[in-house]
């Protein structure tokens, strides 16, 4: 016979989860403590980059571009270009773009590895500069028209490689680049030569030395006067008054010191003669720089020699000054108009 369990059954089973309120606080409370100690005592963080780890970045962001970039530099000193390879009947056969090319990888190249290293603008010019001499020197005795086409491929190259970065870093990398521009517009390696050949205290050399530390000053002053005197006029670029035209113009002016200083070195015009002029001839009318800007450049020059030099290292320079002005003179250009 079964006999029926004497089971004790609660009226009512408490079925209610624990009290959600305190676990709820419990768990915050937790979850606070956690974060307090995360935000003290971080297990991880994103490491900031450092300067020299920042340069190294641009400089491969530039080295990557570069192949590309120079191609586009070479289409672009073509296409402005090529029609007075055929007017100044230079052979082709002295343009070549493979050895230009390996050039500027050359010295681009050194220039990034100079700036990830941070290594001033300063010094990588004076670094560069025997190379950039070398570059310059091995291009001329070719044809001295070449050095237009090697100078305008390293511009525009590096142009186009300060817009692959952002302005900040544009900025950083101008002045280098600059450098590069300036020792292939210029015969500064061939200025530097010829100025080692002289004992301190000669004229020619205090010439030189107190020419060179105002030849920038010299160059802004005159390219301002230029833009007062010649308000309307529209180069390639644009107007004497934009910033891209003002740079180049500067340089130009400088550029022109720079060949006057070789002259006086030199003890010649053969610089002027054989480099200088034809690559006037050929490169103004490209970017449609009037001749009487030129003769105007070069009046402005003779005023700023006079009233830094005194009279009789003045009377030296002008004895280059003048067979200079009579190149650029409107006889000179009338026979060809």
């Amino acid at each position: 016979m079964n006999m029926p369990l004497n089971v004790s059954v609660p009226s009512k089973c408490n079925l209610n989860p624990p009290n959600t309120k305190a676990s709820l606080i419990t768990l915050s409370k937790a979850w606070a403590e956690r974060y307090i100690r995360t935000v003290h005592h971080p297990q991880s963080q994103p490491a900031i980059p450092t300067e020299m780890e920042s340069r190294r970045a641009v400089a491969d962001i530039l080295n990557q571009g570069l192949r590309t970039v120079s191609v586009q530099a070479w289409a672009k000193t073509e296409q402005l270009l090529s029609e007075e390879v055929v007017r100044h009947q230079i052979q082709p056969e002295v343009i070549d773009p493979w050895a230009i090319s390996g050039d500027v990888y050359k010295i681009y190249n050194l220039a990034f590895e100079s700036y990830a290293h941070g290594i001033t603008p300063e010094r990588f010019a004076v670094d560069a500069s025997p190379e950039l001499g070398k570059i310059r020197a091995k291009f001329t005795a070719i044809d001295p028209r070449v050095i237009g086409f090697v100078s305008m491929q390293f511009h525009y190259t590096g142009q186009f490689l300060v817009g692959l970065l952002e302005p900040c870093q544009q900025e950083e990398l101008k002045p280098y680049f600059k450098a590069i521009d300036d020792h292939l517009y210029m015969p500064l390696q061939r200025a530097y030569d010829a100025a080692a050949s002289y004992p301190q205290g000669s004229l020619e050399l205090n010439i030189v030395q107190q020419l060179l530390p105002e030849s920038s000053a010299i160059a802004k002053r005159v390219v301002n006067q230029v833009i007062q005197a010649f308000p309307n006029h529209q180069c390639y670029s644009g107007a004497l008054n934009s910033s891209i035209v003002r740079s180049s113009s500067t340089r130009d002016a400088e550029m022109f010191q720079t060949y006057i200083w070789v002259c006086v070195l030199e003890k010649n015009i053969s610089v002027v003669q054989q480099e200088l002029f034809p690559l006037c001839v050929m490169l103004y009318p490209t970017f449609k720089v009037k001749w009487e800007i030129v003769r105007y450049m070069l009046v402005l020059l003779e005023r700023e020699f006079a009233a830094t030099l005194a009279p009789d290292a003045f009377v030296r320079c002008l004895s280059y000054l003048a067979p200079l002005n009579a190149m650029f003179s409107p006889e000179v250009f009338a026979q060809a108009a």
